[in-house]
């Protein structure tokens, strides 16, 4: 099949990249020409473990190629993704424009009936919307909501080896599924993962699942602070609950709280969409102020170490995206603790394998970002971990412990309370312990 992926960000590249694994002829598009240019000497704009290897493979194999002249691309297809970003306006909503800009393309541009879907994170009537906006092209356009479901980390494995694909389209437009049965074949073929609903259906279920998995965030949050005032052990309470079959053990882990480009956003929509139909959602609303609260806990806790003053004190922090396995320091708890340490009147030494460079564009202030991460904690007051990327899950204690003028760890994943710090001379605070 011919596949057209307008918009080559995060969900797109992988979106595109993917169909082309599994045999569609797929061409990326993007008004970005820099972007283009570069896509096409094999860069990839951002870290995603086996998305390089993937896209430079199709790209050889003559399956994926990319392009600027989007209308070409509208022309050439049979199916339409439609990938572009929706930001967050001011008061919480999704900004729809690059939305209704692509859809205007298609209806002007395209050549035969196609199927436009909507791959983008939209809220609930926007099916609804594009299908207006479509409504007297040339040909028919059938519109499909396919909400994406792809992990930063873990999403060309998520792309080729789904949970469930969901697909919102009308139950007798037999066209629409004939063509998204095609696509998803290969990758649903052993797990059944196809999933119809309505276009509504599909649009809402994208925010409810982020919001439910942000819910228990914060929650475990909040019950990581009960357990400091009460002197239980966040880890043996997450024991506890999460051995119960009907809650299970993910997304129950205390932290600095979440980030990236999904769940901040998604949880904020979703509140937009309750208010906008008489439906307060109380309890997305509550996810999303704990949060916020929580993202200043690791700063909260090194006040309290050094009895509320922080000037001049060196403080080195490993981690600065906001999960490990990405470069996206989007929301990041990092950028909420580097500020304020900054404002705060302390030095700040950081390391990160692979978004030192991401984190100083966004970051504020003035950091000192080192390619080794032994090198932060050199003469440091304190060390904070933020991230934990795998290779800071059991470094060598006492190489730190030599170099750190003051023996002080603050664990924002708990990833170390297990080992015995206290006995080599650490002052070890986590979160909930």
């Amino acid at each position: 099949m011919s596949v057209a992926v307008i918009g080559t960000g995060y969900v797109g590249l992988v979106t595109g990249a993917g169909f082309a694994e599994t045999g569609a002829t797929v061409v990326c598009a993007d008004i970005d020409g820099a972007k283009i240019e570069a896509l096409s000497q094999g860069e990839i704009p951002m870290y995603e473990p086996g998305l390089e290897e993937l896209v430079a493979r199709n790209v050889e194999s003559g399956r994926l190629s990319f392009t600027s002249d989007v209308q070409s691309a509208i022309a050439g297809a049979e199916v339409v993704f439609v990938a572009v970003g929706t930001p967050p306006r001011s008061d919480g909503a999704a900004n729809l424009k690059a939305i209704d800009a692509v859809a205007e393309t298609v209806a002007e541009h395209l050549t035969r009936e196609l199927v436009l879907v909507l791959k983008s994170t939209v809220p609930v009537g926007t099916n609804e919307r594009v299908r207006r906006i479509v409504a007297d092209a040339a040909h028919p356009i059938h519109v499909v909501s396919n909400p994406e479901f792809l992990k930063e980390g873990a999403a060309v494995d998520d792309f080729l080896r789904p949970d469930r694909v969901i697909v919102g389209c009308d139950p007798d437009d037999d066209f629409a599924r004939k063509a998204m049965k095609r696509l998803y074949h290969p990758v649903t073929l052993q797990r059944h993962a196809l999933t119809w609903m309505a276009p509504a259906s599909a649009e809402l279920t994208k925010y409810v699942a982020n919001t439910m998995l942000a819910m228990r965030i914060s929650f475990m949050n909040e019950v990581a602070a009960l357990c400091e005032q009460v002197g239980a052990n966040v880890h043996d309470v997450r024991h506890g609950v999460g051995s119960d079959a009907r809650i299970g053990s993910k997304f129950l882990y205390a932290g600095p709280g979440y980030g990236g480009s999904c769940f901040p956003k998604d949880v904020m929509a979703l509140v937009h969409v309750g208010r906008d139909h008489g439906v307060p959602m109380e309890l997305a609303a509550a996810t999303d102020r704990v949060n916020r609260r929580q993202k200043g806990i690791l700063l909260r806790k090194l006040k309290q170490c050094f009895d509320g003053d922080l000037r001049k004190r060196h403080i080195a922090v490993w981690g600065l995206s906001f999960k490990p396995k990405t470069d996206d320091v989007r929301e990041s708890p990092a950028l909420t603790l580097v500020d304020g340490l900054l404002a705060e009147g302390a030095e700040v030494v950081a390391h990160d394998p692979a978004a030192a460079e991401n984190f100083r564009a966004a970051c504020d202030g003035e950091i000192t970002l080192v390619e080794r991460a032994y090198d932060a904690a050199d003469s440091a007051d304190a060390l904070v971990l933020v991230t934990e990327w795998r290779q800071y899950q059991n470094p060598d204690f006492d190489r730190l412990l030599a170099r750190m003028n003051r023996p002080l760890l603050v664990d924002g994943r708990n990833i170390w309370s297990t080992y015995p710090l206290k006995e080599k001379g650490f002052t070890y605070v986590g979160v909930g312990t």
